[in-house]
């Protein structure tokens, strides 16, 4: 099999030593991973307001979703591009000026097309972080704790879905309280006329913690010896590790890899690395039509179809966002130790068998307890698995020197396939209903299964180097 290919190749990397730079380097890295996830899920909760608002048809309805996702695809397609240029940490910058410049849009443009220009705006931002922020953490972490660290990003993720819930929950509660009293100015219609606008508002701050913070971490040192600056990769290394011999050696392996690469799209279709761009590729796609994101942005939508409240469905949000953060632990915690592919085959098979339970609560009309526990069990199988593990395997598969683009070709994909989703998620519970959607989830999530059991490798342990000399040998 191939997880035992893999191991054969080389030994297992020893624990690395987890300094206090790298935890601010991570911690940083990922707040545009919590800027991503509040973006995307603060739509759930400003989605039914402004379709009623505005008067909106399913079709616009749609696009109103999916413009954010229009603007990811964009950004995925230049970022990869260019970071492999002008540097990780220049992208990673850019991407907060585009999540402060949407969160200002949003919040106080007057009508419908600079709103949803801002919206895709923002939407470039969440491409460029979702491709950046993993491939950064993966060219700075340790081997032995890189999957552990890459999935701190999926962590920043749930936790702004979860503040985007409870932001959403709160500032509705309070409009709702507020709506007999008279009052003017910007806050009172910010918060109380038109709450939504102050839903969106929540994302300002911080969008400018982070671009400050990224005034405290390195750029890449894999990617500053690809362009020839070794002793600033070495300084970094050294920062990073407390260790200037194994720094000096990991930089050292590091440029070997480079002088062989000639950074082009074609070696992705060498028969050994054309593997894993299908891996890279596959991953992403069938993530997406998991249907997670249709539980983001449709979940109060898809609750009251359930006869639940806007107040009851933005609260069971809440539960959602909350397991969505818990579980993500249980990845961080397993992913170097138990392994990517184990850990990613019983998340596929219990997405699937929670998935087929959620369509059979629907059909039934079983809308309470057991329709909630389906779905937190779905969104926790997703949380330590599916969520975080597509960004670690993706991130570490690639070759140095045509990383940033192929990884812009594995999240594009993830992309397209959400902006078809978030355009088809209302067409398809209006036609097949919402039993019918679910089901169709759950095959997707069956198909997952069997292709990570099929061709994925184990990579746990292994420098990002050793993975590529293992894709370059096998056939």
């Amino acid at each position: 099999m191939a997880v035992v290919q893999l191991k054969t190749v080389n030994e297992s990397a020893a624990p690395a030593k987890i300094t206090g730079y790298l935890v601010l380097i991570t911690v940083i890295a990922s707040l545009g991973g919590l800027l991503f996830g509040f973006d995307i899920a603060v739509i759930s909760g400003i989605l039914p307001i402004v379709k009623e608002q505005f008067g909106f048809s399913p079709a616009q309805e749609g696009w109103f979703v999916s413009s954010a996702l229009i603007g990811s695809i964009v950004g995925v397609a230049f970022s990869g591009e260019l970071s492999d240029r002008f540097g990780r940490k220049k992208m990673l910058a850019l991407s907060a000026f585009l999540f402060f410049f949407s969160a200002l849009g949003c919040t106080l443009f007057p009508d419908t097309f600079w709103i949803i220009t801002s919206r895709m705006v923002g939407g470039i931002g969440i491409g460029v972080a979702s491709i950046i922020v993993p491939l950064y953490i993966s060219e700075v972490a340790p081997a032995s704790v890189r999957g552990s660290l890459v999935t701190c990003y999926q962590l920043a993720v749930t936790v702004g879905i979860l503040i985007a819930y409870l932001a959403n929950a709160g500032l509705l509660s309070y409009a709702t309280n507020q709506a007999g009293n008279s009052g003017g100015g910007l806050f009172h219609f910010l918060f109380v006329e038109e709450v939504w606008r102050g839903m969106f508002s929540i994302l300002v701050l911080p969008s400018l913690i982070f671009l400050v913070g990224l005034l405290f971490v390195p750029e890449s040192p894999r990617w500053l010896i690809m362009n020839s600056r070794l002793s600033e990769a070495v300084n970094i290394f050294t920062a990073i590790s407390k260790d200037p011999g194994g720094a000096v050696m990991e930089a050292e392996q590091v440029s070997k890899h480079s002088k062989n690469e000639n950074g082009s799209y074609k070696e992705l279709l060498e028969p050994g690395i054309r593997r894993a761009l299908l891996i890279g590729i596959l991953l992403p796609l069938l993530s997406q039509f998991s249907g997670i994101n249709a539980i983001i942005y449709y979940g109060p939508t898809i609750l009251q179809s359930a006869g639940l409240e806007l107040s009851d469905s933005l609260t069971s949000q809440i539960y959602f966002g909350v397991a969505i953060v818990l579980f993500t632990f249980i990845a961080i915690w397993k992913v170097d130790g138990m392994g990517r592919r184990k850990l990613y085959l019983v998340g596929t098979a219990c997405a699937t068998v929670s998935l087929f339970l959620t369509g059979l609560c629907f059909y039934f009309g079983y809308t309470g307890v057991w329709l909630l526990l389906c779905v937190l069990l779905f969104l926790a199988s997703f949380a330590f698995s599916i969520g975080p593990l597509k960004f670690v395997v993706a991130s570490e598969i690639f070759p140095n020197k045509i990383r940033g683009r192929a990884l812009a070709i594995s999240i594009m994909t993830m992309w397209i396939a959400d902006a078809i989703l978030g355009q088809l998620t209302p067409i398809s519970l209006k036609s097949l209903g919402t039993a019918g959607t679910f089901w169709a989830f759950a095959v997707f999530c069956l198909i997952g299964f069997i292709v990570v059991y099929k061709i994925l490798p184990e990579t746990k342990g292994k420098s990002l180097e050793q993975i590529e000399d293992f894709w370059k040998k096998s056939k």
